[in-house]
C-alpha cells in the first residue's frame, strides 16, 4: 500500500481501491475537469464555447481539413491520429462514427492523410497521402462504407478540395507536387451508385506564374455558383449548372515586381494569387494577383465575395486577412486577424470564421462579419489550431483542439516527443487532455430541428 501515495486508506476497510478505481475510470472517459474553461471561453465574448466533444482513440495532435453538412447535421474533420474522418452529429454533439482506412502520420505532413474532406448527401469524399481519392457511402454515418480509391498520379497528399453545389464536380488539390497541380472529378451528386471518376488530372498553373522547382504550391480550392435566371411567362427559374472554382495560391512571381520567390534567398516577399478554373474551359486558366495576402483557406461569402485567409506562413509580412470580390476583383484588408489555415462563411449568422493558428500572440478563432468586412472578435485556441467549419442551421462552430505536446524522454526507455498544445488553452476547453472538439456558439443562435 506504500505504493499507493495518492490513495485513500481507511483502517480495515477496503475503500481505498475503490477510490483509485474510480479516479482511473474518470480519467479514462475524461470527465475530470469541466469543459469550456480558461482562456479559450472568455465570458465577454458574443461567441462562446458551449461544449466539447471527446474523440475515441488515439489523442487527437494530428489532424487537417473540416466539413460540415447542414442538411444532414453532421460535421466531419479529417483525423491524422486515428488514420480516418470523424464523424460527428451536429444535432447531438455527439460523435457516432469514423471512415477508416487512411495512411495516418507517414513520414511528414505532405504524405500524411487524411486531409482535404467534403460531402454532398450520402457520399463523403477524403484525400489521402498516398496521392489518392477515398469516396465513402455514408447513409448511415455510424457506419460508412469505402466504395472508391482513385489515384491523381503524384507521390503526395491529394488535400484540400471543394464540390459544385449539386454535389456533381469535385475539385482536388495536390498541393505537395512539383510543380502542384489540381483533378477535377466528376462526383456522385444526389446518385445511390458511386461512379467517381476523373474528368480531368494534372491542372497546372502556368510556370511564368508559379515557377516549378521552388516548392510553391495551391491550396484551399471553393465552388462558387453563377445562377442564372431564365424567363417563363411572368415565371422565373434559377440555373444552377454553371459556376467557377477559386483556388489560394499562396505564393505567385513578379507579384509585387521584382519581389522574392524563393525561400532559398531569403523571406519570401511575393503576395499570392486566386486561381480561376472554369469547368466548361479547362484549357484557359486564369491568375488574379493578390494585395499583401499569401493566403492558404479561402470562403464564399455574400454577394460573390471570398474571404481569403492569408498568412504570414506564406508570405512573413501578412498582418491582415483580405476579402475580394470574385466578378470585380476589388478588395478591402481585414485587420486584426492573420495567420489561417481553414476559413468558413457561415451563413446561420452571416460571419467569416478563421483558424488561425499563425496570429501574433497565439492561435486564434477569428470572427469576422461578413457584412462590413469588420474583426469582431479573436477567441484563443489551442496551439496549432488550423480548421474550422460550421453548421449554419444551428449555428454552431466546430474547431478541433489539439491535445497537449509530450516532450522527448532521453530513457531509458527512450519516448519521442509529441507535438501539440504548449498551453492550457486546449486542455480548458476540452475538460481532458485527450484534445476534442471545441463548439462553440453566439447569440444568433437558432434550432431548426
Amino acid at each position: 500500500m506504500n505504493k499507493l501515495k495518492n490513495s485513500v486508506y481507511f483502517p480495515g476497510t477496503r475503500v481505498w481501491t475503490m477510490v483509485l478505481v474510480v479516479a482511473m475510470s474518470l480519467a479514462a472517459s475524461g470527465t475530470l475537469r469541466a469543459q469550456c474553461t480558461g482562456a479559450g471561453a472568455p465570458n465577454n465574448t458574443d461567441t462562446r464555447c458551449v461544449t466539447a466533444i471527446p474523440i475515441p482513440g488515439n489523442a487527437l495532435r494530428a489532424y487537417d481539413i473540416s466539413w460540415v453538412d447542414a442538411e444532414r447535421g453532421l460535421y466531419f474533420l479529417a483525423d491524422r491520429s486515428n488514420s480516418g474522418v470523424d464523424i460527428i452529429s451536429t444535432r447531438t454533439n455527439k460523435w457516432i462514427g469514423r471512415a477508416g482506412g487512411f495512411v495516418g502520420v507517414k513520414g511528414g505532413n505532405s504524405t500524411s492523410g487524411p486531409d482535404g474532406v467534403v460531402s454532398h448527401g450520402r457520399w463523403l469524399y477524403a484525400g489521402d497521402g498516398d496521392s489518392t481519392l477515398k469516396v465513402f457511402d455514408i447513409s448511415d454515418p455510424t457506419n460508412p462504407v469505402l466504395k472508391n480509391t482513385i489515384s491523381t498520379g503524384g507521390k503526395t497528399r491529394v488535400d484540400e478540395m471543394a464540390l459544385s453545389d449539386n454535389g456533381k464536380l469535385l475539385l482536388a488539390a495536390n498541393n505537395a507536387e512539383d510543380p502542384p497541380y489540381a483533378t477535377l472529378f466528376t462526383a456522385n451528386g444526389d446518385e445511390d451508385e458511386d461512379s467517381t471518376s476523373i474528368i480531368r488530372g494534372h491542372i497546372t498553373v502556368d510556370s511564368a506564374i508559379l515557377p516549378p522547382g521552388l516548392g510553391l504550391s495551391i491550396e484551399q480550392p471553393t465552388w462558387d455558383q453563377e445562377r442564372k435566371k431564365h424567363r417563363d411567362d411572368d415565371s422565373e427559374e434559377e440555373d444552377d449548372s454553371t459556376g467557377l472554382f477559386y483556388v489560394s495560391i499562396p505564393t505567385i512571381a513578379n507579384n509585387p515586381m521584382g519581389c522574392n520567390d524563393d525561400s532559398s534567398k531569403g523571406a519570401i516577399t511575393c503576395s499570392g494569387g486566386l486561381l480561376i478554373i472554369n469547368p466548361a474551359d479547362l484549357n484557359h486558366t486564369t491568375v488574379q494577383p493578390l494585395n499583401e495576402c499569401g493566403p492558404n483557406g479561402i470562403a464564399v461569402g455574400p454577394n460573390d465575395n471570398l474571404l481569403e485567409g492569408c498568412t504570414p506562413g506564406n508570405e512573413p509580412s501578412n498582418t491582415k486577412e483580405l476579402v475580394i470580390n470574385g466578378d470585380t476583383f476589388h478588395f478591402v484588408n481585414v485587420g486584426g486577424i492573420t495567420g489561417s489555415d481553414e476559413v468558413w462563411f457561415n451563413g446561420g449568422d452571416t460571419r467569416y470564421y478563421t483558424a488561425s493558428s499563425a496570429q501574433i500572440g497565439g492561435a486564434v478563432l477569428g470572427v469576422i462579419d461578413a457584412t462590413t468586412n469588420l474583426l469582431v472578435e479573436t477567441i484563443p485556441q489551442s496551439s496549432g489550431s488550423h480548421s474550422v467549419a460550421a453548421d449554419s442551421k444551428r449555428n454552431s462552430i466546430y474547431v478541433p483542439e489539439s491535445a497537449p505536446a509530450v516532450p522527448a524522454v532521453v530513457g531509458p526507455p527512450a519516448i519521442p516527443a509529441k507535438p501539440g498544445d504548449t498551453t492550457n488553452v486546449g486542455a480548458g476547453i476540452c475538460g481532458t487532455n485527450n484534445g476534442c472538439i471545441g463548439v462553440f456558439t453566439n447569440s444568433r443562435r437558432h434550432d431548426d430541428d
